[in-house]
């Protein structure tokens, strides 16, 4: 379904031993994998499998709905579990990230000292709605500083100019998944350019193989202490910090 509606092709089946053999294919050492709550009632079905499929090399972040109403138990039941964040996808869920109604989500979130993942940037499965751009990012962050917020694809997907602008620089966490496949000026400038310690390697797997993502990156020829720090050292440290 997913493949129809984004018009891409999905590199594994979706199989935990799928992604741990293109794990020991790479070298990759730890993958943290993201679920998506597209309504509260998914809630304890996406906890449950996330608590199955956990390992010393699979890290889940389970999701719970931004509004849904019993919102503080289900972090509570994420904190409790052991998991050390919770993934929010704007498009599929449906909400744009500064919303005042969801600020006591985000309270909550970085009171229990909890990792968000967020999807940011446009969606290559949706319009292009402006509902989790880098504007967005900085009212949230300026709202929420103590908030661990790790914003996907390079701080916003497809509007890296606006990432250039608003956001190059700051103390602001950025995985590199599904933007080195669209490497330009201002992707590189930025990789370059921002803070070695807030980004983070990603792969978007399955939506791209891990090898060619892993590939582009040291195409990119940061030297060896940046590299270490995107590849390991930076995910190693923002996990441990929960």
């Amino acid at each position: 379904m997913l493949e129809d509606e984004g018009g891409i092709k999905a590199h594994l089946d979706g199989k935990i031993s799928s992604l741990l053999s293109s794990m020991d294919n790479c070298g990759i050492e730890k993958s943290v994998i993201c679920n998506i709550a597209t309504k509260p009632s998914q809630f304890d079905s996406i906890l449950q499998w996330s608590k199955t499929v956990r390992s010393e090399r699979i890290i889940p972040f389970p999701s719970i709905h931004p509004y849904d109403p019993d919102f503080k138990v289900k972090i509570d039941k994420i904190k409790n579990n052991g998991f050390k964040g919770i993934k929010f996808h704007p498009y599929y869920q449906n909400f744009t990230i500064d919303e005042e109604k969801i600020f006591p989500v985000y309270e909550k979130i970085s009171n229990e000292n909890l990792i968000l993942v967020m999807h940011t940037g446009f969606d290559f499965a949706f319009q292009r709605i402006k509902i989790a751009d880098p504007e967005k990012i900085i009212t949230v962050l300026e709202n929420f500083p103590s908030l661990k917020m790790v914003t996907t694809h390079l701080g916003a997907w497809e509007e890296w100019e606006e990432v250039e602008r608003f956001l190059l620089g700051k103390p602001i966490y950025m995985e590199i998944s599904f933007s080195l496949e669209f490497l330009n000026d201002t992707v590189r400038k930025i990789i370059s350019s921002h803070p070695a310690e807030y980004i983070l390697f990603g792969t978007d797997s399955p939506w791209t193989e891990q090898q060619k993502t892993l590939s582009l990156f040291r195409e990119l020829q940061l030297g060896e202490e940046k590299e270490e720090l995107i590849l390991r050292e930076n995910a190693m440290k923002l996990l441990g910090s929960v």
